[in-house]
């Protein structure tokens, strides 16, 4: 599950979500981006003490399984008219933990899903997996569904870590479900955390070592912060300081470079061609319809880039698909404000972005960057090699403070 790089904290825009005519541009974009699904199902065992997500523990009553799916379906068929025509290049089913779901649970959302959009048949669809919660007659049967990638929440191999972390899985099961993943699975992604409660340098190595020796075609290597509203907040534990940490990171990045994986993306590290188009996707600010409790989605048209978001709670989520309301808020993305929309996610590229992607996906002309360039470049944090623009590797290790350069009114 995603965390944010050791190096950065948090950033939260400063400036009130401005008119879509501030700033002194006009968005016009020249074509739809590419377009994903992402499918929220917001349900675990139990919530872990570090996640921020919008999961929820699963009570004494159990999963409304059929209700949530039913609810999924009418909100994609509510949404349709935002995407009519347009292709669906990959789906993402994330959580909470959606391999809670059953095979045939996964199979009729599919199913649903295939029958009211167009589906590309070459679609990359991932769904998240815990080793606590299936087996590898399970990930078969996934499989058997139409999935065609599995991630799977492993963090840790290490005992101590992983009950630290609250994991209701041991190191056996992380290293057999790992195993039953590739068996079945030709792309498989390993979450791993580092600094993780008392964690030492060699513990970190000791994980990546067990996770390289199982040969996956890609790793997630993501440094666990203390989230607000997360336990972890509450009453935060001992970890290591932010030497440390770094020295760890850097490991880590040199062990997978030896080992011939392409660090793609601040925490992404991939065999060539095994990078998650999903992500890609949403880092080259491609369009993405988010339907599930809490899912976030961003979308082109005539009339601006807008996001959107669905109820947070799964009970609310699931009252509203009494009345197909599920849109709770929705807003257009002002044009100053698309500058650093667009970097916050471009400058996670390791290899960066083309220029006229800019343009491209915002509608904007290069020139909105410029400002924020220019004090980026005087800092060191980017570098431009001809047509591209890409985070140096201070730039890589401290992305907020380059981020920040391109918050409106900071230029």
């Amino acid at each position: 599950m995603p965390m944010s790089n050791h190096r950065t904290i948090p950033i939260t825009p400063r400036s009130p979500a401005p008119r879509s005519d501030q700033g002194g541009f006009e968005s016009r974009l020249s074509a739809s981006p590419p377009l994903a699904l992402y499918v929220h199902f917001p349900w675990c065992v139990k919530k872990c003490p570090y996640c921020d997500f919008n999961s929820h523990g699963v009570r004494d009553e159990g999963i409304p399984e059929a209700a949530y799916i039913q609810a999924l379906i009418a909100d994609l068929e509510g949404a349709l008219p935002q995407i009519w025509g347009r292709r669906v290049h990959s789906i993402f089913i994330g959580g909470g933990t959606p391999s809670l779901l059953s095979p045939d649970g996964l199979d009729q959302l599919l199913t649903g899903i295939r029958m009211r959009t167009l589906l590309d048949p070459m679609a990359e669809i991932t769904l998240e997996a815990n080793p606590g919660t299936v087996d590898a007659g399970r990930f078969k049967a996934f499989r058997e569904t139409g999935v065609n990638r599995l991630s799977v929440g492993i963090q840790s191999f290490n005992e101590r870590h992983l009950q630290a972390l609250g994991r209701i899985h041991g190191r056996a099961e992380a290293i057999a479900a790992a195993e039953a993943a590739l068996t079945h699975f030709d792309a498989v992604n390993l979450d791993l955390m580092y600094a993780l409660p008392e964690q030492s340098l060699a513990e970190a190595r000791a994980d990546l070592e067990t996770a390289l020796a199982l040969a996956p075609p890609h790793l997630s290597c993501y440094h666990l912060t203390l989230e607000p509203n997360t336990a972890f907040a509450s009453a935060p534990p001992p970890i290591p300081d932010p030497d440390s940490a770094a020295d760890m990171q850097d490991h880590i990045e040199e062990r997978l470079a030896e080992a011939g994986y392409i660090h793609y993306e601040t925490s992404a590290f991939a065999k060539p061609h095994q990078e998650c188009r999903h992500n890609l996707n949403y880092w080259t600010f491609g369009d993405y319809l988010g339907i599930g409790a809490g899912a976030h989605g961003k979308l082109s048209s005539h009339a601006g880039i807008i996001r959107e978001t669905r109820p947070r709670h799964p009970s609310a989520y699931l009252t509203a698909s009494g009345t197909g309301s599920f849109v709770q808020e929705r807003r257009t993305i002002g044009a100053s404000e698309l500058p650093f929309e667009f970097m916050m996610n471009a400058l996670r590229l390791n290899n960066g972005f083309p220029r006229r992607l800019f343009a491209e996906r915002t509608g904007l002309p290069f020139e909105a960057l410029e400002a924020g360039l220019l004090k980026a470049r005087q800092q060191g944090l980017v570098e431009v090699d001809g047509d591209m623009i890409r985070p140096t590797r201070q730039g890589r290790h401290f992305l907020n403070e380059l981020l920040v350069l391109f918050l409106a009114g900071e230029n």
